[in-house]
């Protein structure tokens, strides 16, 4: 049987990066995305190695594709904190209403 695949938008930041972790725990093929604006690459690195995850550095707002079926898409992309609401309230808009609808 084939492994579910799970998209992970967000996936260089605090929960984005717990959760891929988890899914590849639990046997999943993680696909991360991020755009690194306020996410860390670093939360991520040590999954590079791991032949069930890959990497898109990819702004959401933007057209998404990603070959093949997924299973799930898991929607973590956003500024993340007051201060970066205050600093990015368009961009922080635009993830949730484009990104959203891009990820669909």
């Amino acid at each position: 049987m084939a492994k579910k695949r799970v998209l992970v938008a967000g996936a260089a930041g605090f929960i984005g990066s717990h959760l891929c972790d988890r899914f590849l725990a639990e046997g999943y093929q993680v696909i991360g995305m991020d755009n690194l604006l306020t996410g860390d690459l670093a939360n991520i690195e040590h999954l590079f190695k791991e032949k069930d995850f890959e990497y898109y550095h990819h702004d959401i707002t933007k057209f998404v594709h990603v070959p093949g079926k997924l299973d799930y898409i898991m929607h973590f992309a956003s500024p993340a904190s007051p201060i970066d609401y205050l600093q990015m309230p368009i961009q922080t808009l635009k993830v949730g209403a484009h990104g959203t609808h891009n990820l669909l």
